[in-house]
């Protein structure tokens, strides 16, 4: 693989090295919250206008979820496309601004409804609370998919890292009944395996954005014991099948020490005769969809995902 970093990449990775960024597994998690939510709007991409933005309060196995929907301009008043975004993280920060700009792409490229949960974080939440939740909002859209104005049968899950890991979960769950259905998911860099045992995370252990020391502390503030682990629905690479899943598109970073799981699982699924569109992008790292402001390709990467999504409808449009 080529060691060649694209200059959006590369200018990024040098301002984290410039400022001295101190590394989240340092801190609290609080404190990680706080210096993300503060970084992250000087690499998001523009946060283009939409035809509404809304929040709602629904109601999950945990108490009250609030959810940001998202109309994209030219949007269908009845039956159109529904897309639920799980946001990255770590399971451990992120919130409803820190993937706004995502949210509003997907939006306006798919003129679809956008329905983003601000689900549970660990380590006040551990595992399985942030996915019951995902579970939830997806059971919302289900349900309320008339006053959505989506038709449940056109319903995608899409996620980036752990949001990608909660996404490639529910898939599972939705196959085997435990949650609503859903047409097909489209995973950005997912946490497929936590084990952390693939190669990946020895190439790119340090120096390309997110660490192995780091995303060890995302997984270890997740679950609740190490036996969690081998669970499927932490490591849905682990799951018994994945046949008969959602057709999906998965996104990878050629620089980035998930990139190893993710083409397992692509491959997986592939195995498994399932409909899967894998798409590496080889000079680019983790998290590169959030950095619009210096990568073009993160626009790129979601134009991609939505005309997958409509291939495995087959709509020409």
């Amino acid at each position: 693989m080529t060691e060649y970093l694209d200059e959006g990449a590369q200018f990024v990775l040098d301002i984290s090295r410039a400022v001295k960024a101190r590394p989240l597994e340092d801190g609290t998690p609080v404190e990680a919250r706080i210096a993300y939510s503060a970084g992250s709007p000087a690499l998001q991409g523009a946060r283009e206008a939409v035809a509404s933005v809304e929040d709602r309060q629904m109601t999950g196995p945990n108490g009250p979820i609030t959810v940001r929907i998202y109309r994209g301009i030219g949007s269908l008043s009845k039956n159109g496309p529904g897309l639920l975004y799980l946001h990255g993280g770590g399971w451990v920060i992120g919130n409803l601004d820190s993937h706004d700009e995502i949210c509003r792409w997907f939006a306006n490229l798919a003129k679809c409804t956008v329905v983003c949960p601000d689900y549970r974080l660990a380590p006040e939440h551990k595992f399985p609370a942030g996915l019951m939740d995902c579970a939830a909002a997806l059971e919302f859209m289900a349900e309320a998919a008339a006053d959505l104005g989506i038709d449940p049968k056109r319903i995608a899950v899409v996620g980036d890292s752990a949001g990608g890991n909660l996404a490639a979960v529910l898939a599972l769950m939705a196959r085997s009944g435990d949650a609503p259905p859903i047409a097909a998911q489209l995973l950005f860099y997912p946490n497929t395996d936590a084990s952390q045992t693939a190669d990946s995370y020895r190439r790119y252990a340090e120096g390309f954005g997110l660490t192995a020391a780091t995303m060890k502390w995302f997984r270890d503030h997740y679950v609740r014991t190490p036996a969690d682990v081998a669970d499927w629905r932490v490591s849905p690479l682990l799951a018994e099948t994945v046949a008969a899943v959602a057709p999906a598109f998965i996104a990878t970073a050629g620089h980035d020490i998930l990139v190893d799981e993710g083409t397992a699982y692509a491959r997986r699924l592939q195995a498994g005769g399932v409909r899967v569109v894998a798409r590496l992008w080889p000079d680019q790292i983790h998290g590169f969809v959030s950095m619009g402001r210096f990568i073009s390709a993160a626009r790129q990467a979601v134009e991609e995902a939505v005309t997958v999504w409509r291939s495995f409808e087959g709509s020409p449009d």
